[in-house]
């Protein structure tokens, strides 16, 4: 007996020892923490690193998968580069997890169920809260920050949340994840500002007084963007955007506000211009596997190229970083689902590997590969423009320049942006991520550049030229 208890003391001092050393220090959770840099146009983390912005969207995560496909999911995405998972806290208000487990009582957001303990080996005190804190805990581990959206726009569009409900619910969620080291806040959800505008304005406000360490900003309606309604409101971190799922065709109705076709480009030049600056993203471009304007399953659908595309035209244009997704694994799709969105073809966990979403790291690891802070979008580089598929974006920091084609035409450059008599140039392949020299170039007069191949949509390159 008396073995016994030496045994079982020294495994709980050791498992003791264990939890201290994996839990993070304050100066680890300082340096976690992101800020808005003092240009107002970057994100950085409390240790004055970048902080690229590679997002997915796994809207349903938290009732659709379960722990081990959790794990599944998240370890996938590390792999594959991703620091952000955007996520529905409540798609309804009837919302259930994986194990059946409410969220709310009688749908009421001001009354969350929550049950004594937290164990999953108990299932009755397992309840949904304590789910959603396993994957935010779960993706802490893997260096993944949780964008959480509170609740899903319609809902509150139909009635269903009023400004009392919104600011009980809004300081239970921040109460209860302000000291996770991996939050945002994505207020909002697929909604216009105007829609039920007092309802948002107390939520941001409220997590904001509650929680002042994350930062927040509000996820918009489809050709829209955050800084429509909020931009000059304190609790906006920074702007989002949604350049939505439509072809330049499908842009017609004629209560859209902007009309800018797939020139997502066009969203981010708007809010850079903006006073106060504040940084801005495509949180929500077209997804890959989905149709081209979404309802009709009989259209085509996007491809891994035209998510390159929105990725490359946004961030040079001066986004902070770019949020990716996928169809299937946005509602987090499995065989014999009935209540589905958009007609899903695979399941989520084969969609975790599509082209598509295996190719986003290129597009973080050439930023990061430059200096960051100071990297502005300047298209005066650019003598042929160019527009729509054809359209060139270019950004350049002190010592280099990027400048992104689409379809592979040829690039005609304003040179002597950069300093020196002779600069360097290498093309960059979005698809795979090698580069290859091209060589010494004047930096004087206009000078052209022939991608490989012939011209046509998805034969995508980055120039790449420096100072030598």
């Amino acid at each position: 007996m008396l073995n016994l208890i030496i045994k079982r003391t020294i495994f709980f001092i050791l498992v003791a020892a264990t939890l201290v050393a994996c839990s993070p220090t304050e100066k680890e959770l300082e340096a976690s923490r992101l800020l808005v840099t003092s240009n107002g146009r970057f994100l950085s983390t409390g240790d004055n690193k970048p902080f690229f912005w590679l997002g997915d969207t796994g809207w349903l995560l938290f009732s659709r998968l379960k722990r081990e496909e959790v794990e599944t999911y998240l370890e996938n995405r590390k792999q594959k580069g991703f620091n952000v998972i955007q996520v529905m806290v409540l798609h309804t208000l009837a919302a259930t997890n994986a194990y059946g487990d409410s969220a709310l009582i009688d749908r009421n957001v001001a009354s969350p169920l929550v049950t004594e303990g937290g164990s999953f080996s108990d299932s009755l005190a397992y309840d949904y809260w304590d789910h959603v804190d396993f994957v935010i805990d779960k993706a802490a581990e893997k260096g993944i920050y949780m964008a959480l959206v509170p609740v899903w726009g319609n809902n509150v569009k139909k009635g269903g949340v009023s400004q009392q409900q919104a600011q009980t619910y809004a300081e239970f969620l921040a109460n209860r994840y302000k000291n996770r080291p991996n939050i945002i806040w994505l207020n909002g959800g697929d909604i216009k500002g105007s829609d039920s505008l007092d309802v948002w304005k107390t939520i941001g406000r409220a997590i904001n007084q509650t929680d002042s360490t994350h930062l927040i900003t509000f996820h918009p309606r489809g050709r829209s963007s955050s800084s429509e309604w909020f931009h000059n409101e304190d609790w906006l971190d920074f702007n989002m955007i949604q350049s939505g799922h439509k072809t330049y065709a499908q842009d017609t109705a004629a209560n859209e506000t902007l009309h800018y076709g797939e020139d997502n480009w066009r969203y981010i030049q708007t809010d850079l211009a903006l006073k106060p600056l504040k940084p801005t993203i495509d949180g929500e471009p077209s997804y890959e596997g989905i149709p081209h304007g979404l309802h009709d399953v009989n259209l085509p659908r996007w491809t891994a190229d035209e998510v390159r595309r929105y990725g490359y035209w946004s961030v040079l244009a001066g986004a902070f970083g770019y949020t990716y997704g996928h169809n299937s694994v946005m509602q987090m799709y499995k065989l014999g689902d009935q209540d589905t969105s958009f007609g899903p073809l695979e399941t989520w966990d084969k969609a975790l590997d599509a082209p598509g979403a295996g190719q986003m790291i290129y597009l973080k690891n050439l930023l990061l590969a430059y200096s960051f802070f100071d990297r502005v979008p300047d298209q005066s580089l650019i003598a042929n423009q160019g527009n729509r598929y054809d359209y060139l974006v270019a950004s350049r920091g002190p010592d280099y320049a990027l400048v992104y084609t689409y379809t592979g035409r040829n690039i005609r450059l304003n040179m002597g942006k950069l300093p020196g008599n002779t600069v360097v140039a290498s093309w960059f392949n979005p698809r795979d991520g090698k580069t290859a020299p091209i060589g010494d170039r004047p930096n004087k007069g206009v000078q052209e550049f022939n991608p490989p191949a012939e011209p046509k949509a998805g034969n995508d390159w980055v120039l790449i030229i420096q100072k030598k």
